[in-house]
């Protein structure tokens, strides 16, 4: 899948998400929030002017966001910015029943905010005998590789290949 596959996928499908930042105490706070569209500068969401979730973004300007449904997940850490009005007319269109919640002149007091360099996760446990793990990228940021690796260490014994559950390990060379 390609990264616009992935975003299709956190948007359109999964739509609703957990959202963290960090409380005025200090601890991570999270909240659902409905990822309201994508393009390839990034995915976009909102919030109202007011709430606490607006001033943690203003002042951070960083989130972490974790989705799942059907045993499919997708996280996302990164940068975040906000972007006034822009977009907002196409995210009411795609999401219509944002204007039973806002409406009228209500849609005021949002502003749209986009997730525009980050990295983070796929990660689909649907099919047991085949796992399947991706890293996703938006902007200019580098993928980080996460799982288990085999190392310059490696002597070629096949022992991890032995109590790895998904046979998931290329055993063809050394390194294993």
């Amino acid at each position: 899948m390609t990264k616009m596959d992935y975003l299709k996928l956190l948007v359109d499908e999964i739509h609703s998400t957990t959202v963290a930042t960090i409380g005025s105490d200090g601890h991570p706070q999270t909240r659902i929030i409905d990822m309201m569209y994508y393009d390839e500068e990034g995915v976009y969401f909102l919030t109202a002017k007011g709430k606490a979730f607006y001033d943690q973004l203003m002042e951070q300007q960083y989130v972490a966001i974790s989705a799942t449904k059907d045993k499919i997940a997708v996280s996302l850490r990164g940068k975040i910015k906000n972007i006034g009005k822009k977009n907002l007319d196409i995210m009411f269109e795609k999401n219509p029943y944002m204007k039973k919640i806002y409406p009228g002149d209500t849609k005021d007091a949002i502003e749209v905010f986009r997730l525009y360099e980050a990295q983070g996760e796929y990660f689909d446990i649907s099919n047991p005998s085949n796992i399947v793990r991706d890293t996703i990228t938006i902007g200019k940021t580098e993928a980080v590789q996460t799982g288990y690796f085999i190392g310059k260490e490696c002597i070629g014994c096949k022992l991890c290949y032995s109590v790895c559950p998904q046979k998931c390990i290329d055993i063809s060379s050394v390194p294993v």
